[in-house]
């Protein structure tokens, strides 16, 4: 088996209770062949979607022949009814499949790695599982996940799963990235090959809960303690907001994942981020507006995306900006959990997008005069951030006051 890195411990102790639990009473290898055959036809449900070298195919039965050197085998459907027989590792399935746990149990007895760069990299994938003609009801309403939006169509997956389907309604200026949207089904076809819907959009809701995402990872970076940091000159009073960071004491502090499609680690000018921020200084907000779109199409986990998008809309319409503010908050939020007490330092670079999503949700709600909403945002952004790079508490007091927007005292 390979070697356990520091890492990867937890993940690679459950892969070996999982092991240990199917191979319980096998003895050598063709019988714990066999035992993992068994398991996957108890606890895999096929057909299951799944790729092969990034290829959407339909996984529609796993088998061992008794071939040890071959081993276990998947028979794959592709979008045109072709059928292939791969060797199951060479498999990928979503994240959360309950068949992606047991594969990559598989591969760990294999002595491969777990989880190999296409199953980590999911989300640069090129193609995506299409909507199927029986996937939808007509004659019930369906929830789709918006996933990019153009001014009359939205690219939006089957809530549930991971097919994709383009929506045609209107209006869609309500329509961001990650939200769920309620249609009542009018018509559906297919234009060379992609999968149409048309109808009535119903209602629009944010509930990250239930779009069933792997949480972006958390790495923990040491402590914090509020004795090393500055809080102002000697003999000077302490604020207000900073009393209670004090006296709680050193905290755990964390570096958020974060979630970027397209860039090249190796490459300092393949960032999409600042590809999409140029074309919008040079006046080519279209351009900039699709690139932002497609770092969403590709993983709704891009936090950086979601902000960017709304500081495009802030100055005009802030009620639109903070649709897209609040999914990235929403998002990030799902790996914090409900009693997270650390720090997201701004040194850390990949707290950033997460902290940039709230500073653009608390400044909206100041903006739309939903003054105790922000407040409370601000002070959670001073708990998570105390250092302050995003000057919150030059704000703070005058939300505090129910200061309007417009008669605030800065420039």
């Amino acid at each position: 088996m390979s070697a356990r890195s520091p890492k990867e411990g937890k993940e690679f102790d459950g892969l070996d209770r999982l092991i240990e639990e199917i191979t319980v009473d096998a003895y050598g290898d063709d019988e714990q062949l066999w035992a993992f055959g068994q398991a996957f036809v108890e606890n895999v449900a096929l057909p299951t979607d799944g790729f092969v070298i990034g290829e959407p195919v339909s996984v529609v039965a796993i088998d061992y022949d008794g071939n040890k050197r071959r081993g276990l085998t998947a028979k794959c459907s592709r979008e045109d009814g072709a059928e292939y027989v791969v060797a199951l590792p060479e498999v990928v399935l979503p994240q959360k499949a309950e068949g992606a746990r047991y594969i990559a149990a598989y591969r760990r007895l294999l002595g491969l790695d777990p989880y190999p760069a296409d199953a980590k990299n999911s989300s640069r994938r090129l193609q995506q599982h299409k909507a199927a003609d029986d996937d939808i009801d007509l004659s019930n309403p369906v929830e789709l996940v918006a996933l990019s939006v153009k001014e009359r169509a939205a690219r939006c997956r089957l809530l549930g799963s991971d097919r994709i389907i383009t929506l045609r309604a209107s209006p869609l200026w309500e329509v961001v990235p990650g939200v769920i949207v309620l249609v009542t089904p009018r018509k559906q076809w297919r234009y060379g090959g992609h999968p149409y819907l048309s109808g009535e959009i119903q209602s629009i809701r944010i509930d990250v809960e239930a779009l069933d995402f792997v949480p972006l990872g958390l790495e923990e970076m040491g402590m914090w303690d509020p004795k090393e940091e500055y809080w102002g000159e000697e003999g000077e009073p302490i604020e207000d907001w900073a009393k209670p960071i004090i006296a709680h004491g050193p905290r755990p502090m964390f570096e958020m994942e974060q979630v970027l499609p397209g860039e090249d680690p190796d490459d300092p000018f393949s960032d999409p981020i600042t590809r999409s921020n140029d074309l919008n200084d040079a006046g080519e907000q279209a351009e900039a507006i699709k690139i932002l779109m497609e770092l969403c199409l590709a993983d709704l986990r891009c936090l950086d995306a979601h902000s960017h998008l709304g500081n495009f809309l802030f100055d005009r319409r802030p009620q639109d900006a903070i649709r897209h503010y609040e999914v990235g908050l929403r998002i990030g939020e799902l790996s914090l959990g409900g009693d997270f007490t650390g720090v997201l330092s701004w040194g850390l670079i990949d707290n950033r997008p997460f902290l940039r999503c709230m500073h653009g949700y608390g400044l909206c709600l100041w903006r739309l005069e939903r003054f105790d909403e922000a407040e409370q945002l601000f002070q959670q952004m001073l708990w998570l951030n105390p250092s302050d790079n995003q000057g919150i508490r030059f704000l703070i007091g005058e939300v505090q006051a129910k200061t309007a927007w417009k008669d605030r005292e800065f420039e």
